[in-house]
């Protein structure tokens, strides 16, 4: 059960506009937390979005009045498409006496809502607030992959008291250690230092740089096919796609390919949580209120196209194909059903039984031509190094 002590109800004036508007709109659609006497029931949800306005691990000025109150005017006012889905608004959690005290309070409530197939879109406040998302996956007792759609790493410095960029040097080292891998999305070297590339080899974590990706979004599917967690900060976004105070870097995602992104997002069966991060509110603020209500518009209908894939053990569900490489056999499994590719990676029967639903690795078509000319995968190569060690 969730503990709506931790949560505050969607402000009235939100449903009072939402009210003035058209009965065709999402908000009309979802289920709002609106009356502290009366919860939500989470029977047969399938997505739910909390707002989570904790900043002080940053050093962003957002004032105490801070409210994602437009943003959710902006979304609720959205139409949604042809969906099957249910989806509730769980309204603002409140704010610990600390920050940590914050984070118990979300993971409480993230934990529950995995525990019941609920998908959480988390609307924030500091980046940091994914440390809290990920220790709510330890209930589960397996590994996790989380996808940063980001211009930095944010490994930071470890020594030093978490912040929101540097909260992935507390989720390497805190225990239970259940991180599998860590990609980023969208990074720009000028923003990292040498050392941190560096590192993010060492430990066979994966990188693509923005150019990268802008050159051809669809790459970032098979990364995001493997992803558990998602968490996107908005400073990967340009500065001419958001508000005056939003803007962070000329260079970044337009706001078609961070679209494009949130949906890739959606339609991965393994995607169970998402947040949208490092929103800082203006009076100008309507253009990146509209992008965070579109990106998870985005997302939302990429769960609703989601194929469940053969589970690969009845072969006819799937074509196989093996490819020698440098004396290393390759296999190659085509899904007959959503035509996407997986390669298997050798798994180490002595290894963490932690690591069991890493032996399959998504990829495309295009790493199937590559393997057939002799190139070996990069994510092949590393995901195999991770289960080795």
């Amino acid at each position: 059960m969730i503990d709506y002590s931790y949560l505050s109800p969607v402000d009235d004036l939100i449903l009072s506009h939402m009210n003035l508007n058209s009965s065709l709109i999402l908000g009309k659609r979802i289920n709002i937390y609106s009356d502290v006497s009366a919860p939500l029931e989470l029977d047969d949800v399938d997505i739910a979005i909390i707002g989570v306005s904790e900043y002080r691990n940053t050093h962003n000025s957002v004032g105490e009045d801070f409210s994602l109150n437009e943003v959710r005017k902006t979304l609720y006012n959205l139409f949604p498409g042809n969906w099957s889905l249910n989806i509730s608004d769980l309204g603002d959690l409140r704010l610990g006496d600390t920050v940590s005290d914050t984070y118990l309070a979300l993971q409480s409530i993230v934990s529950e809502l995995l525990k019941n197939n609920i998908i959480p879109v988390i609307i924030g406040g500091s980046q940091d607030i994914t440390y809290a998302n990920y220790r709510s996956y330890d209930y589960l007792e397996k590994t996790v992959n989380i996808v940063n759609i980001d211009p930095n790493f944010d490994l930071g410095d470890s020594s030093k008291p978490m912040k929101n960029n540097s909260y992935l040097g507390k989720i390497i080292l805190d225990k239970p250690h259940n991180l599998f891998n860590y990609s980023t999305l969208g990074y720009q070297t000028y923003f990292n230092s040498q050392e941190e590339i560096d590192l993010m080899q060492k430990l066979y974590f994966e990188a693509y740089r923005l150019g990268e990706l802008s050159n051809n979004i669809q790459n970032v599917e098979p990364v995001l096919r493997d992803a558990n967690i998602v968490t996107l900060d908005l400073k990967s976004v340009r500065s001419s796609e958001v508000s005056s105070k939003q803007k962070f870097s000329p260079n970044g995602f337009s706001g078609k390919e961070i679209c494009a992104i949130s949906r890739y997002a959606g339609i991965s069966n393994k995607v169970s949580s998402f947040g949208v991060y490092e929103y800082i509110p203006s009076v100008e603020d309507e253009a990146t209120e509209m992008l965070i209500a579109q990106v998870i518009w985005y997302f939302i209908e990429g769960v609703n196209c989601r194929v469940m894939d053969s589970n690969f053990y009845n072969t006819a569900d799937f074509q196989k194909y093996t490819v020698l490489v440098d004396e290393q056999e390759l296999i190659f499994l085509k899904s007959l059903k959503s035509s996407r590719w997986w390669v298997e990676i050798p798994f180490l029967q002595n290894s963490n039984n932690k690591l069991e639903d890493h032996s399959l690795l998504p990829c495309m078509h295009q790493d199937y031509v590559d393997a057939s000319k002799g190139v070996v995968p990069e994510r092949w190569y590393k995901a195999q190094k991770k289960n080795i060690i």
